[in-house]
């Protein structure tokens, strides 16, 4: 498990978040680039959890969004507005600047036959509370392409994933050895609690086929560190979880 949010993960690398739901950021000469912004309630605790890694808000100097679901956009309209640069794939921004239900596999009479679920109720009232029920849209400042390199702290590069949504990207940062895969994969199923790599649940993903060839994208990559926005992160190259996600 996970140490107590938030905390470094290696050199220069931090989540933050609760054990739901991660989001992390990227230290380069004293500047930080977030990526992914969890839920909206996170905004509450923004400035003590920047504090508690000793940083302070006015370092960041962007936000780069691996996709545009509600759990990892939450804090993206609050950061939009304190000046901080909001960076997505093209295939995602109008899904960020007008958020709205899922469709394919994601749509949600999918969901139906998880209604008797008790960890769905219990995901339901956690997002509810942390203010994911209603996403506010935010215009992103740029929007970027797959295999982009973006000059921004930490140099991430974005490897597109489809998937989970149409613009979904992985973004690796070389400097770090560090690959942040959003929801291309997680490392905890939050339906069923099973823990280790694996393609979150079919009815989260547009197209769960999709989702698992988007797998080879990052088979490849070399890195150290794979961080999920979900489940503690994977200590290993990009090669051996996805491995172990196709095995599940």
């Amino acid at each position: 498990m996970s140490p107590q949010m938030p905390y470094e993960v290696s050199e220069g690398v931090y989540a933050l978040g609760s054990e739901l739901v991660n989001w992390y950021l990227v230290e380069e000469g004293g500047r930080l680039l977030a990526i992914d912004a969890g839920l909206p309630g996170f905004a509450k605790s923004l400035d003590r959890d920047l504090q508690s890694l000793g940083f302070k808000r006015e370092q960041l100097a962007a936000l780069v969004l691996t996709h545009s679901d509600a759990d990892h956009t939450g804090i993206a309209p609050h950061l939009r507005k304190s000046g901080v640069d909001v960076l997505i794939h093209e295939q995602d921004a109008d899904t960020l600047r007008r958020p709205r239900a899922k469709g394919g596999d994601a749509s949600p009479i999918h969901i139906l036959p998880q209604l008797a679920n008790p960890r769905l109720w219990a995901l339901i009232v956690r997002f509810a509370r942390d203010g994911a029920g209603r996403p506010r849209g935010v215009e992103p400042t740029r929007t970027f392409s797959s295999g982009e390199a973006l000059e921004l702290p930490g140099r991430p590069r974005a490897i597109h994933t489809p998937g989970h949504t149409a613009g979904h990207c992985a973004i690796l940062c070389e400097g770090r050895s560090a690959l942040f895969v959003g929801d291309a994969l997680c490392t905890y199923n939050v339906l069923s609690g099973r823990r280790g790599p694996q393609l979150m649940p079919r009815q989260m993903n547009e197209s769960n086929a999709q989702s698992l060839a988007s797998l080879a994208m990052i088979e490849g990559v070399t890195a150290q560190l794979v961080l999920p926005g979900h489940g503690e992160p994977f200590r290993g190259a990009p090669s051996e979880a996805v491995a172990q996600a196709r095995a599940r």
